[in-house]
């Protein structure tokens, strides 16, 4: 079965975004064409990249990477669920990403944004980093407003229209996860 990780992309304290990664995971959990996973960038609690060599080389030294490393290749592909700071991506995520290189390649990944403008900025910048690790991303994407999608702009209550847009990323991310593990696997 197809193995999706829905990564959440804030550690920030406060965060709405364990709410929306919550979320996606109950309505992805009614589907039965892959398995779903939360991925909490907490857990992993990865310093500010402390590899002494390029991650394209995958001889990582220390332990977290390792452990992160092998999370982040045990998936066909990823819903990034995101917040956006200051028009980009949070510098937590970015960081996240930036400490592998082949175990994202030849993968998919579909997005979950949130914020002010919704968060397509951050989706933007993103879908430039995916495109530099051989991750092929779905054009539909969940873009939620904190002003219609937030009570008070904290408490997550999305639109019903909402759902609609995930299943339709979800769908979309799991044909091309499924597709590109014949890359992966040479079949």
């Amino acid at each position: 079965m197809i193995k999706i990780a829905i990564i959440l992309g804030s550690t920030r304290p406060g965060r709405l975004g364990e709410a929306v990664a919550r979320w996606v995971e109950a309505v992805a959990g009614k589907r039965g064409d892959a398995s779903f996973e939360l991925v909490d960038l907490r857990d992993y609690d990865l310093p500010l990249l402390d590899e002494p060599r390029p991650p394209s080389l995958g001889d990582y030294r220390q332990e977290h990477t390792r452990r992160w490393a092998e999370k982040i290749a045990s998936f066909d592909g990823y819903v990034f669920v995101t917040p956006e700071y200051n028009h980009g991506i949070p510098g937590a995520l970015k960081n996240a990403i930036d400490f592998l290189y082949a175990e994202w390649n030849n993968k998919a990944a579909g997005f979950v944004s949130y914020g002010s403008a919704s968060g397509v900025r951050a989706v933007e910048q993103l879908r430039l980093v995916m495109a530099e690790l051989q991750v092929a991303t779905v054009r539909a994407q969940v873009m939620l407003s904190l002003f219609t999608d937030f009570e008070n702009m904290s408490v997550f209550k999305p639109h019903p229209r909402n759902e609609a847009a995930l299943n339709s990323m979800l769908s979309q991310l799991t044909a091309w996860a499924g597709a590109l593990r014949t890359v992966r696997t040479g079949r």
